[in-house]
């Protein structure tokens, strides 16, 4: 009985498909949502992916299918999508996936379709990939370019002028800090980080108020995610679920300490004293 990871955010289309795939003798694990199918593809062995293109985000499906086919690369991966029209996304997908099917289909012809790839298995390249710490370290510069990028657009934060030296001054060692965390073994929670002690403070004597500080940073873990989806292709999904919980937990962290050094100048004395001794 070959399994089949279906992937479709509409309740009604995935308790249709569920049923449907199970009358036709398949096992299926039916799930909402892009973390959900991640989850499954890491920890279960599946013959088939089933996946919407939106879910509910425009290319959300391109996720799971890079996963499959990084985790399981003999799987047969289909997608479903509403819109024929994005060609720039089916280009995208097509590199990856079998069959990129235009919804809505019929039950009988998505049954043939999939008996058909199971019945000729196609040989694929195995993909070369990185850990997300390499991704980031590799795509450094760009990372800061595109944090830069987004924080011009800003008017809260450019309403203090500053060069990009010292606008973005501690991002290559908060960076640094959070590839470093990544490929040590997981801890409870982030270390002491003097870039982040001397960013706070830096931004205090700079004229930023807390709520900008706080903006820094979340426009910081959009960027890296950014960046982490721009290399979709190279990913290391074995260990991506994880990873992205360590950097929004060293991001936190980092903010944290930078929030400490702003409020209280005279405890990022202390802490920079503590961590040398």
């Amino acid at each position: 009985m070959a399994r089949v990871l279906l992937a479709e955010d509409d309740n009604a289309v995935r308790d249709m498909l569920r049923a449907a795939l199970e009358r036709c003798g398949f096992e299926v694990v039916a799930v909402a949502g892009v973390r959900d199918a991640l989850r499954h593809i890491a920890t279960e062995n599946f013959d088939v992916l089933l996946s919407d293109l939106h879910m509910p985000h425009a290319g959300d499906g391109f996720t799971v299918v890079s996963a499959m086919r990084h985790t399981h690369p003999d799987a047969v991966t289909i997608v479903l999508s509403g819109y024929p029209e994005i060609e720039e996304a089916f280009a995208a997908i097509r590199s990856q996936a079998d069959e990129v099917l235009v919804k809505p289909i019929g039950i009988a012809s998505l049954r043939e379709i999939i008996n058909k790839r199971l019945a000729e298995p196609r040989l694929h390249r195995t993909l070369l990939t990185e850990t997300v710490a390499t991704i980031l370290e590799r795509n450094l510069a760009a990372t800061i370019e595109s944090w830069m990028e987004l924080v011009e657009h800003d008017e809260e934060l450019t309403c203090i002028a500053l060069s990009f030296a010292d606008r973005t001054g501690h991002l290559p060692n908060l960076l640094t800090d959070l590839i470093y965390r990544l490929r040590t073994p997981p801890i409870p929670k982030g270390n002491i980080s003097i870039p982040a002690r001397m960013h706070g403070d830096l931004r205090r004597k700079q004229g930023y108020t807390a709520a900008m500080v706080v903006e820094e940073s979340r426009i910081l873990q959009v960027s890296i995610f950014n960046t982490l989806q721009n290399n979709l292709l190279s990913v290391d999904f074995s260990k991506v679920l994880l990873d992205v919980i360590t950097i929004a937990d060293e991001v936190d962290s980092q903010l944290k300490q930078a929030m400490l050094s702003f409020e209280e100048p005279k405890s990022f004395g202390i802490s920079l004293v503590a961590a040398n001794q």
